[in-house]
């Protein structure tokens, strides 16, 4: 049947077996799991929805002819609420057109009796479709220099935070951080030894934090990130943490024979009810502002209640 897709391994990738025949699932979900990859059984489409809310899901292989809900509105439901692809299946190819399918949100329709090469080849194209355009998802919103997200996607991402501090009324910190004397590591050693610094800042960054906090690039030597479910006190001590981690690092410019290190400035707020988006950036700001006043290489923490440096 020649190789699998190569750029997503089948052990990353979750496939949802849905059908009513009990003897289809057992087929599909042991082929599904011969050729590598993760496989779940549902035998409705709404136990498929219960399936959906435990397990994470690439694919979802769907029969159409089902009692109760039927896989087209399955199929309707899955693209409305997540970001997974659906293949349908039907054995009563005059009663449903591909154009009608493929309009619910399908990304595929298959005739029963299913030729297990035929799928397992609608299915590659499928993921290496949702691979690309994960690529491309990512490429838009992320620096291709640190690696991390960049200036737009932190906007919508805040937003996104602060909507669920609104909600849940969970803290929300968020960091501010400048490299001190940047301009002057570029005048002195060159502007591709100063992108060294800039990705291997976007390294450390994203090693000092948790799987849900986020980091930024945020403009030229600037970076952010965004501590969900984090008090002002604790972003303080995520801050003191990424200031050593810097500081520690040892660069080797080409132009001398000598180890170079180079420190930040960290501004820290912690958002507040009512506030908005604007103000609590700027805060954030005024914060590295004044760390940059003392004499940079420190971490400022200002509420809403301290005076502003400015």
């Amino acid at each position: 049947m020649g190789g699998l897709i190569t750029d997503l391994p089948q052990a990353d990738v979750n496939i949802l077996i849905v059908d009513d025949d009990a003897t289809v699932r057992y087929l599909l979900n042991e082929f599904m799991e011969n050729m590598g990859y993760v496989s779940y059984k549902a035998a409705s489409g709404e136990e498929a929805l219960e399936a959906l809310k435990v397990h994470r899901v690439d694919v979802v292989i769907t029969d159409i002819m089902m009692p109760g809900m039927d896989g087209l509105k399955l199929t309707e439901l899955i693209r409305l609420n997540y970001d997974i692809e659906v293949i349908v299946m039907t054995g009563y190819s005059g009663d449903y057109s591909y154009e009608e399918v493929i309009n619910k949100g399908a990304s595929d329709f298959v005739f029963k009796p299913v030729r297990f090469e035929e799928l397992l080849l609608r299915l590659r194209r499928v993921l290496k479709e949702r691979f690309l355009k994960e690529e491309l998802r990512k490429l838009a919103i992320s620096d291709d220099l640190t690696k991390l997200y960049n200036a737009r996607h932190f906007y919508k991402q805040l937003l996104a935070e602060i909507d669920r501090y609104r909600r849940y009324r969970h803290p929300l910190s968020l960091l501010l951080l400048d490299i001190d004397h940047f301009k002057e590591y570029n005048d002195s050693y060159g502007h591709l030894e100063g992108n060294d610094v800039l990705a291997r800042m976007g390294q450390v960054i994203r090693s000092c934090l948790r799987r849900m906090d986020s980091a930024y690039r945020y403009g030229g030597e600037e970076f952010t990130v965004i501590l969900p479910e984090t008090a002002g006190t604790e972003a303080r001590n995520v801050a003191m943490r990424i200031s050593s981690e810097v500081a520690g690092e040892a660069f080797y410019p080409k132009s001398v024979r000598e180890k170079v290190s180079v420190t930040i400035s960290v501004g820290v707020a912690e958002y507040c009810s009512g506030e908005e988006m604007e103000a609590f950036i700027r805060r954030a700001d005024m914060a590295m502002f004044k760390s940059k006043q003392e004499g940079r290489n420190r971490i400022n923490f200002l509420t809403p209640d301290d005076p502003s440096p400015l």
